[in-house]
């Protein structure tokens, strides 16, 4: 079984929080929860579910607070690869077959170094959720914000 809890991974003056997920559904229909613009803006934060869904395509988002901006698709592989930029920060999605499901490998790369401990427990909530979506579960969202924080703190050796 894999670890759910993400990884710190710095270089070029850069963060990279890469996590994995196992499911025990095809590469294909797990591509498909993962990039179906209704699940996305779900799980996917400030996501409007407005996309073009290939290389090249724009992704928009709203802030809720009255700000709107666009993400590019840099890479559209079905049912392999989903990667976009959302302003300077770099979102990649990859699913690999695995015994009777797939595994994704989600990796956020960006810059805030002191934003590190609450990108990672805000991305181990929602890929907790998109677990939920692509299973077909109801939308549980936990109250374990604290507790994520306090791990990411403690595991990454950050005060």
């Amino acid at each position: 079984m894999i670890n759910t809890y993400g990884t710190l991974h710095k270089g070029n003056g850069r963060f990279a929080l890469r996590f994995e997920r196992s499911f025990t559904l095809p590469r294909e229909e797990v591509f498909q929860a993962i990039t179906n613009p209704s699940i996305f803006s779900q799980w996917y934060p400030f996501a409007t579910g407005e996309m073009d869904l290939r290389t090249g395509g724009r992704i928009f988002f709203d802030d809720g607070e009255g700000s709107t901006y666009e993400g590019i698709i840099i890479d559209f592989n079905s049912p392999h690869t989903f990667a976009f930029r959302e302003v300077e920060d770099l979102v990649q999605i990859s699913l690999q077959d695995e015994n009777e499901g797939c595994t994704m490998v989600f990796t956020h790369t960006f810059d805030e170094g002191d934003m590190v401990v609450s990108v990672a427990a805000g991305w181990h909530r929602c890929l907790d959720v998109l677990h939920q979506l692509v299973y077909k579960q109801p939308v549980e969202w936990k109250e374990n914000r604290a507790e994520l924080r306090e791990y990411y703190r403690e595991v990454f050796h950050l005060n």
